[in-house]
């Protein structure tokens, strides 16, 4: 599977698997390598992203460089 690939099935796991919306959210595979760059509402949202696209089969390592811009990123 090409990096092209791989990240076009996580960024459909995460829409279809979790409630975050993922419009900010970049993703990028080199091999079976994952980043994960962009914005989520909460600290809560960059945690279950990360695990959800760590459990997408090929994936074999997550970079998840997310920020969250929500009331939690402020505190």
């Amino acid at each position: 599977m090409t990096g092209d690939a791989l990240a076009e099935k996580v960024g459909r796991f995460l829409r279809y698997a979790t409630m975050i919306d993922t419009r900010d959210i970049s993703i990028t595979a080199i091999g079976n390598w994952v980043l994960l760059s962009g914005t989520v509402a909460t600290e809560a949202d960059i945690a279950c992203v990360g695990e959800a696209a760590a459990s997408v089969i090929g994936v074999a390592r997550v970079d998840n460089q997310l920020t969250a811009r929500g009331e939690e990123a402020e505190k």
